[in-house]
């Protein structure tokens, strides 16, 4: 990931987003710890493979978008550029714990809401594989290619964020406040951005590409949409011998 420079004050720089990533890491530890860190201490563990696989990539991913803008910013842009080539690797298993993680999760059982439940771990696929493509495609384009390596990290902040305010803050009787807290929060920081960058002349279609697909998914799961091509899909992968 590379940063923008200082030469225009008023607009937004990002050579510092290796540092706010690291809350990322906080916000899995608040969000998980209930669920699975305290687990291991009281002796309860009991979590399968594609637990552990999707949350070792996932870590992986997060420390990718620690290290490389911090290596931007020291002008480390070789060891940048190698560990980069990590990522061919990361994304596509990150991506693959997802489908393997949720279809184990399913059973096997075909619901009659299927299809609609589908769209949240779809929503982060989609969002972070157009995001990495776009990053790839700008690789010499600093500012596009920032913005979407950072969107990717975004992705995370629903599953973490969202664990933590419905197991510590809120109750599971008020999932859909929570839920819907998560999600202005989320909203709240991409308009954020938008706002703050109004002014670059490069790379500020980023921000509100993402801002289209999280509103376009939150509306199908709100609303519970979906339709026959889509459930025949959902069936299709359900009964899949993956897990």
């Amino acid at each position: 990931m590379e940063s923008i420079g200082k030469s225009q004050p008023s607009k937004l720089t990002f050579e510092n987003a290796g540092y706010y990533a690291i809350g990322l890491i906080v916000l899995t530890l608040l969000g998980f710890w209930p669920s699975f860190f305290s687990k291991y201490i009281d002796g309860t563990a009991n979590f399968n493979y594609y637990f552990h696989f999707h949350g070792a990539i996932a870590t992986l991913w997060i420390f990718l978008l620690i290290v490389q803008p911090i290596l931007i910013r020291k002008k480390k842009i070789q060891l940048h550029r190698t560990i980069g080539k990590f990522s061919y690797i990361i994304l596509p298993l990150f991506l693959i714990s997802v489908i393997l993680l949720k279809h184990h999760t399913l059973g096997g059982i075909v619901t009659e809401d299927l299809g609609a439940g589908l769209w949240l771990q779809t929503k982060d696929i989609i969002i972070i594989g157009v995001m990495y493509v776009i990053a790839l495609v700008n690789k010499h384009n600093t500012p596009v290619h920032a913005r979407a390596m950072i969107a990717t990290g975004i992705v995370f902040i629903e599953p973490t964020l969202g664990r933590f305010l419905i197991r510590s803050v809120f109750t599971e009787e008020y999932f859909l406040a929570a839920f819907m807290v998560t999600i202005l929060i989320i909203y709240l920081l991409l308009i954020t951005l938008i706002i703050r960058e109004r002014k670059q002349q490069r790379g500020r279609w980023i921000f509100p590409l993402v801002l289209a697909f999280y509103i376009l998914f939150h509306c199908l799961m709100i609303f519970q949409v979906s339709f026959p091509l889509w459930d025949t899909f959902a069936a299709w992968f359900v009964k899949l011998r993956l897990t």
